[in-house]
């Protein structure tokens, strides 16, 4: 494919650019510069700000209100929105679930779904790992029976991004026992309203609630809330996992974050770039040679899309790369925090979060919970480990 960027292209980019200079909200980017934790009132508004120049949903069709751009045009747009430090849309709607919604949706779900989650009307969940259930997720136990019209739900899911937020989720459920674990699971979804589901938050090792744990106690969920066939659940996960995996990239995000780093290396006299500055600058340069390379294999993944296809079983070499490199760079980050990566303050959801850190430089403490976040990069979305198992049975034939 030619990877470099046509006229048009970069007439593109300039539009994008003007937008996030004047149309897009300004408090929200004031709120990630002083590295405050977004609310849901914030992505939504991130959300309708960007649908509202139709630019919310680029690998929807353009029938259901997607923005018919291609690979390259997706590119610009992510590293546009990346580089003026605005948020990332939430995934599990706009990225997860619809495709799965209109690939194999009844025409009714497509109608009763679809605007809402491009309205940024209804938030979203994931319910696919298990306390007993992770990187082999064939493995699930939540359970859903059949009683007429109804499934009864009982299990327990976790490691639940924003559930907190969710109106409805989207659950890999058992509804029946086979010889093999792949089959006799079904894509079924619920709204969080309903009786029986309980949220309970998970704070993780940087300080925020991003995960949750959700109990479905007898919970009750309508048939027509299930996608495509029952015992078919495995087979719309793995297609709605390459779309997933391709999510990961964050190319000109972590551009931002190295020339971040590379600024402060020159004005910073103190901690472990004090101590060896050569050394930690070749650390700089061998991670940028390994984001071009990332950068060149993303533009290759997203190829299919501009062809009307998903992308294949090389998103999970994406997958690998982006979020090693996303551990690689937070390490630069508190590498070159040195001591001032200590302290952790309990929330930063407000303005004065940084009261009682006046000593600490800017950087340091959202660099250290961005190292801490990104540990689990490389487990979520299926772990690095099971990722490399697809190459090889992908390679092997």
């Amino acid at each position: 494919m030619d990877l470099t960027f046509s006229p048009a292209d970069e007439a593109f980019r300039n539009d994008v650019r003007t937008f996030f200079a004047g149309e897009y909200p300004r408090d929200i980017l004031a709120k990630v510069s002083n590295g405050q934790t977004l609310g849901r009132a914030d992505l939504d508004a991130s959300q309708r700000a960007l649908n509202a120049k139709g630019w919310l949903a680029p690998n929807w069709p353009a029938e259901f209100g997607g923005a018919g751009w291609s690979a390259n045009q997706r590119f610009i747009f992510d590293e546009e929105l990346e580089r003026v430090g605005a948020p990332s849309v939430v995934p599990m709607g706009l990225l997860y679930v619809a495709p799965i919604i209109f690939t194999f949706g009844t025409d009714e779900q497509k109608a009763r779904w679809l605007p809402d989650i491009l309205s940024a009307k209804t938030f979203w969940g994931q319910g696919y790992s298990e306390p007993s259930a992770g990187s082999d997720l064939a493995s699930l136990q939540m359970r859903a029976e059949r009683v007429g019209d109804e499934y009864v739900c009982n299990g327990v899911k976790t490691w639940t991004s924003q559930g907190q937020y969710a109106d409805w989720i989207f659950c890999l459920v058992r509804t029946s026992t086979e010889p093999k674990k792949q089959d006799g699971i079904t894509f079924l979804c619920l709204d969080m309203k309903t009786p029986g589901i309980t949220v309970r938050p998970i704070i993780t090792i940087d300080g925020g609630h991003h995960l949750n744990e959700i109990t479905f106690d007898n919970a009750q969920t309508s048939v027509d809330n299930r996608i495509g066939e029952e015992g078919r659940g495995w087979f719309y996960a793995r297609y709605l996992l390459t779309h997933e995996r391709t999510s990961y990239a964050h190319v000109a995000g972590k551009k931002k974050q190295l020339e971040e780093i590379k600024t402060l290396v020159s004005e910073l006299p103190w901690g472990a770039v004090g101590a060896d500055q050569m050394a930690f600058q070749r650390k700089i340069a061998d991670t940028e040679i390994r984001l071009a390379a990332l950068e060149m294999t993303t533009l290759r993944a997203l190829a299919p899309l501009s062809a009307g296809q998903a992308p294949g079983d090389e998103s999970s070499i994406l997958k690998i790369i982006a979020t090693e490199m996303a551990q690689e760079i937070t390490e630069l980050g508190i590498e070159l925090a040195g001591l001032f990566a200590a302290p952790l303050p309990a929330g930063r959801e407000t303005a004065d979060w940084r009261e009682g850190l006046e000593s600490h430089p800017a950087f340091a403490v959202p660099a250290t919970a961005a190292y801490f976040f990104t540990r689990a990069q490389s487990i979520y979305g299926g772990s690095n480990e099971i990722q490399r198992n697809i190459i090889f049975r992908t390679l092997s034939g």
